[in-house]
């Protein structure tokens, strides 16, 4: 519809329209408009005569075009429905306030409206707002028609005009929470991960189908099935999140990747996660490890989650993973100085009590200790300061930190004191972990000026049956005869 007032012949009942005819017009339970656009149609000869051929074009250069346009629409007439919906008393209160009907972006409507009578169509619909008289928003759907024996004059075109602003509205509404809920899911702090798991369902009907009961085990003896199943995962979506979470440029770039994303032990998690689908849980959580592009670690807690609506068939799965990659690191840091000392970086005296009860119990036998003193550090502390001190203890603890590996272990007991525990090691393998002991302690001499790191040593064995509390005290025992030898030889 146009955009500027039209101005009405007066005329109610048109000339040569039946009274019953006249009734059903006037009674019609939608909005009608009977209208003149004879004076449209002239004004396009005018300008396809100036050799205007592209009508929007010629309209969109200069909005007074289409005004003027408008303006050459004649009401002829309306029905009650119009007066109703539109709040008018009458025809003449209607017409002189078109301009509060028609506005806003109604010339943009209107050009389409024109542009279909242009292209020779005897017809035109258009979808648009309207205003009552009141200030009232209508959506409208809007369609017109040349009648018959007016195609060459375009003198009666009937319009007709449908309220669908409850649509509109609902229609809005739902764009909008579609919107919403884009916006939650692109700009969620949590990693979100949609995907379609039907394919994966599938195989596991089939498996089930063939009389498989025990899964744990089926899946434990055919690993390529749970391999099977993790390729038929589509990816149907990620939020940005999940883009900076794992260092990908965009969204192809992620899914290109995915491998590098879900490897090394993925496949045991996956496993689980397989079971518990079989059991029928359709939402479960847990913590994995997973990897950014850059190839840095991932810690994540995953929450899996059947869509509601989805659970006959899996092809709509939300996952969630938050990252506690932070989380992570500190429990390990923690759990690092519950079990280790700071200082030298060894097992601390806690770890040391734990293991001899640990080994007491289950050995494996024989066990053997080092027992281990620095010389020299009260001498250090002394006359160059405790940071001297500190210094050779850190050195001492690199000394034993190369020279003990797993299953031994090497932990700090006391100041200056420290004990090496081999177990399923006897005397001759303890003796062989003394000499390379010894000859660390001679490279990291000639590595580091000033005070040399000197150790008294002593081992001692335990063998089947024997309790390890007198085998350590042998070793100390031994430990310290060797220190008295060294600082006798110094005097």
């Amino acid at each position: 519809m146009p955009n500027d007032p039209r101005r009405a012949t007066g005329q109610f009942t048109p000339a040569g329209v039946p009274e019953d005819d006249a009734d059903m017009f006037d009674l019609a339970p939608v909005s009608l408009w009977l209208e003149d656009f004879s004076a449209v149609r002239e004004q396009f000869e005018r300008w396809r005569e100036a050799g205007v051929t592209d009508l929007r074009a010629h309209l969109s250069g200069d909005a007074s075009r289409i005004v003027e346009c408008a303006s050459r629409i004649r009401v002829v007439k309306v029905n009650r429905r119009t007066l109703s919906l539109f709040g008018a008393r009458d025809l003449d209160h209607l017409v002189q306030n078109l301009e509060r009907v028609f506005r806003d972006d109604m010339l943009t409507t209107h050009i389409d409206e024109l542009e279909q009578l242009w292209s020779g169509k005897p017809h035109f619909v258009s979808q648009t707002v309207n205003y009552t008289l009141d200030g009232k928003r209508l959506d409208v759907l809007l369609k017109a028609v040349i009648l018959p024996g007016h195609e060459e004059t375009w003198s009666r075109v009937l319009v007709t005009i449908e309220d669908i602003t409850e649509l509109e509205t609902v229609r809005r509404k739902e764009a909008e929470g579609v919107l919403y809920a884009r916006g939650l899911f692109e700009h969620s702090p949590v990693s979100l991960w949609v995907e379609d798991f039907s394919s994966v369902k599938a195989l596991l009907d089939d498996v089930r189908e063939r009389g498989i009961v025990d899964f744990r085990t089926f899946t434990s003896v055919h690993p390529e099935f749970v391999e099977r199943c993790m390729q038929e995962i589509h990816v149907l979506d990620v939020n940005q999140h999940t883009l900076r979470m794992f260092a990908a440029s965009d969204k192809a770039t992620l899914l290109a990747r995915l491998p590098d994303v879900f490897r090394d032990d993925m496949r045991q998690h996956f496993q689980e996660q397989l079971i518990e689908l079989w059991d029928g849980k359709l939402f479960h959580q847990r913590e994995v490890l997973n990897y950014s592009l850059d190839g840095s670690e991932v810690h994540v807690h995953l929450q899996f989650s059947v869509f509601p609506g989805h659970e006959a068939r899996w092809d709509l799965v939300l996952i969630g993973l938050t990252d506690i990659t932070a989380r992570k690191k500190a429990e390990a840091y923690l759990e690092f100085l519950g079990k280790h000392d700071v200082l030298t970086k060894l097992k601390n005296r806690s770890f040391y009590i734990d293991e001899i009860n640990r080994l007491e119990r289950k050995g494996p036998y024989p066990v053997t200790a080092i027992a281990v003193d620095v010389n020299g550090l009260k001498a250090a502390n002394d006359q160059l300061g405790h940071a001297a001190g500190d210094a050779l203890l850190r050195r001492a603890g690199e000394v034993l930190g190369k020279a003990v590996e797993k299953p031994f272990h090497a932990a700090r007991i006391g100041g200056d004191e420290f004990m090496v525990l081999l177990p399923g090691t006897d005397e001759r393998g303890g003796e062989t972990v003394m000499e390379s002991i010894r000859q660390l302690l001679e490279v990291n001499n000639q590595f580091y000026s000033g005070t040399p790191l000197s150790f008294a040593m002593g081992a001692a064995t335990a063998h089947e049956s024997e309790r390890l509390e007198p085998m350590l005290q042998r070793a100390d025992a031994a430990m310290y005869e060797e220190k008295r030898a060294h600082y006798d030889k110094e005097d």
